[in-house]
């Protein structure tokens, strides 16, 4: 895996975003929150969780920078806040590998 620090650095987005998902991560629950947003029965470990919410954020901006009719703002915001729990729960090393 690239550096999850970087890349989740690396991203720019809208700063109303960003500021939402940062006020939502305080109640972040990885058992609820993370099933729901994932939409999966189980949660994955934090780093196949971590993989599969980049892809579905880079989807979810792709339609909002697009105009498309689709795109959901709280989608979007679950899924940033989701991708910030989870690169919290990564080990260090894992990080910076």
């Amino acid at each position: 895996m690239t550096d999850v620090t970087t890349l989740l650095a690396a991203l720019r987005r809208p700063r109303l975003l960003i500021r939402a998902a940062r006020f939502g991560l305080e109640h972040y629950n990885r058992n609820h929150d993370l099933k729901r947003v994932m939409r999966s029965a189980t949660a994955p470990s934090p780093a196949r969780a971590l993989t599969a919410l980049i892809e579905e954020e880079a989807r979810m901006e792709d339609i909002r920078r697009s105009g498309d009719a689709t795109y959901n703002v709280t989608r979007h915001v679950e899924v940033l806040i989701a991708l910030m729990g989870e690169a919290r729960l990564l080990p260090q090393k894992q990080q910076t590998a």
